[in-house]
């Protein structure tokens, strides 16, 4: 137990602190940040270097951008350059952040590294399936992003028009494996019975 105690407070241990000019503030870089550059264990922790990657993995969102990540990555990363430095580039240069510049030339570098390959953002916006991806790439990876929001959106809205229809015939045949053309039309018949 005090063993357990005394290694959490070593990794949280600073080791470079982190600098404030004007409006500028970059965080700290604590021991637990280069144990995760060298030994990731999640696969937001192993692909960070990215940009903002999904971190919930049980998630639709994650199960629907792991495919871009992967691409991406494949993409992304040159072969004579292992994953770890681009994560170490990425966290000294980028202080582990999308809009931040911790170091200038190890921004550069990284950014020479990756080709500009970066996610950017994902959200949904006003729906829960209607997910928005912004990536910096090649057509490949914006055609595969495309491809993604577009199905997570049909996906999702099947599945509510279903769900909707469930609710006002439980008896019905109609799921989420009907066009949704098909359920716009059932859900209006008996929203007008």
């Amino acid at each position: 137990m005090v063993i357990k105690k005394l290694m959490l407070r070593i990794k949280d241990l600073t080791i470079f602190k982190g600098f404030k000019t004007g409006i500028i503030h970059t965080s700290d870089i604590h021991i637990q940040d280069i144990l995760d550059v060298f030994f990731p264990k999640t696969f937001n922790q192993k692909y960070r270097y990215l940009g903002a990657i999904p971190y919930d993995e049980k998630s639709k969102v994650f199960k629907a951008v792991e495919p871009l990540v992967v691409f991406m990555d494949y993409k992304a990363k040159p072969k004579f350059c292992p994953r770890w430095f681009l994560r170490f580039l990425h966290l000294f240069g980028n202080d582990n952040s999308i809009v931040r510049v911790r170091n200038r030339r190890l921004h550069n570098l990284h950014f020479k590294l990756t080709k500009g390959y970066f996610m950017y953002d994902y959200k949904t916006k006003w729906e829960w399936y209607d997910l928005r991806i912004s990536i910096g790439g090649d057509e490949q990876c914006l055609a595969l992003s495309d491809a993604i929001e577009s199905n997570f959106y049909n996906e999702g809205l099947r599945e509510d028009l279903a769900d909707e229809i469930k609710r006002l015939d439980p008896n019905t045949k109609y799921n989420k494996g009907y066009t949704i053309s098909n359920l716009k039309e059932e859900l209006k018949r008996l929203e007008e019975i």
